[in-house]
């Protein structure tokens, strides 16, 4: 879902960029329309779920009790549908504060309805399910009413029947989005799927799990200038200024890694102290202390791809970077650690460092295709984007 709203921030950020307000508005209904039918095909999914999980060999009573709390999830489905568009909307307008201010206003509501319907009321899983939905409904009726307040500075004019109109070519660009995204977001989760499956795997696994929380927590810091570089890159291109959407890319890129180093260092620094952290087991703490380096290595990696990929969804290059992806991580990466991993015998350093070998290369392709773009010939092709989805500008 995610990835297939990514696509607006390609066509809604040119558009911006080009004056071309009013069509914002339609884009995101355009999306709502491919989100809403995405969430209705993804239902079966829910609903069957038990024997889904029992299939993929987990037990009858984990299976049991995750059905029954995908079903109370549903709800949450729909809110990411209407919730992912509305987002990009506003990202692509640059109105952050905005999404900032309604989430941090739910999460405080959020913080008290866990707290009231999990511990205060013993709901448990369906506790955190109506916690979890009404959280969702709240952000995504917050932005829809700020945007129905204020029009959104005339890109937003009500619903339009214009939503339905080629809707082929938007799906395409969204399926785009969204493979390019799931190949990356799935690529380092293989990392603990893979490494169940070694002799003694309980000690790695759980290393490997706060490996991943640390990840998880820096890579939030990468996912905001992966949104800032989409949206000005978009932006630049739809106004014409190839200039400035190079130099925006330059700007960004030393920034994220000039902090990435800086998180590098403080996980190498600490790596004897931070896993103290998440365990009281000793051996888990060991593993985690070797493991360290390769999570310091993964922390500066993180630091530019995401950016680079902002670069990509900016220029409306969803489907190469998918093809990057797909050959770096699942031809490459995936199989260099299996093989470093069982094959010869390194274990989960042996994984990790083959998935690593796999990111490297992927970021060293985007360097060379960003490197050779021709930034003249994108604000062309942006303008040609804008014209064939877009139609005449505002001000025509």
């Amino acid at each position: 879902m995610l990835g297939m709203g990514s696509a607006l921030e390609t066509l809604c950020g040119q558009a911006y960029g080009a004056g071309r307000l009013r069509m914002l508005g339609v884009y995101m209904q355009r999306s709502w329309v491919i989100l809403f039918v995405t969430a209705c095909l993804l239902v079966p999914i829910y609903i069957w779920s038990p024997p889904i999980l029992v299939l993929f060999g987990e037990t009858t009573e984990i299976s049991t009790a995750a059905g029954k709390f995908a079903l109370w999830m549903l709800p949450q489905l729909f809110a990411y549908a209407l919730n992912f568009p509305l987002q990009k909307f506003l990202q692509a307008q640059r109105k952050v504060m905005v999404m900032a201010w309604i989430s941090a206003v739910v999460l405080v509501l959020h913080v008290f309805f866990s707290w009231l319907l999990i511990l205060k009321l013993g709901w448990g899983l369906i506790g955190a399910a109506i916690t979890l939905n009404t959280s969702w409904w709240l952000i995504v009726v917050g932005q829809f009413l700020y945007i129905l307040k204020t029009k959104s500075d005339g890109a937003w004019s009500g619903f339009s029947w214009l939503a339905f109109v080629d809707l082929f070519g938007f799906v395409k660009l969204s399926l785009a989005s969204a493979i390019m995204l799931c190949l990356e977001f799935w690529y380092l989760m293989m990392l603990i799927v893979i490494t169940v499956h070694l002799s003694n795997p309980l000690v790695p696994v759980d290393a490997i799990s706060i490996c991943m929380n640390i990840n998880g927590w820096d890579a939030m810091i990468a996912i905001g200038f992966n949104a800032a570089i989409s949206v000005r890159v978009s932006n630049e291109l739809g106004r014409g200024n190839a200039w400035l959407a190079k130099l925006s890319v330059i700007i960004v890129s030393i920034t994220s890694v000039s902090i990435g180093i800086v998180c590098m260092i403080v996980v190498f620094a600490t790596r004897g102290y931070f896993p103290y952290f998440f365990t009281t087991s000793d051996a888990v703490a060991e593993e985690t202390t070797k493991l360290a380096i390769l999570l310091g290595i993964t922390v500066l990696l993180n630091s530019l791809q995401p950016v680079l990929s902002g670069v990509a969804v900016g220029g409306g290059w969803q489907s190469l970077v998918a093809y990057i992806n797909i050959g770096c991580y699942y031809i490459v990466g995936l199989p260099a650690g299996i093989l470093l991993g069982f094959t010869f015998g390194f274990g989960v350093m042996g994984i990790w460092s083959g998935m690593i070998g796999g990111i490297v290369l992927q970021t060293l392709s985007l360097i060379v295709v960003i490197s050779l773009t021709n930034w003249n010939k994108e604000t062309v092709e942006a303008e040609r984007r804008i014209k064939k989805w877009g139609g005449p500008s505002d001000g025509e």
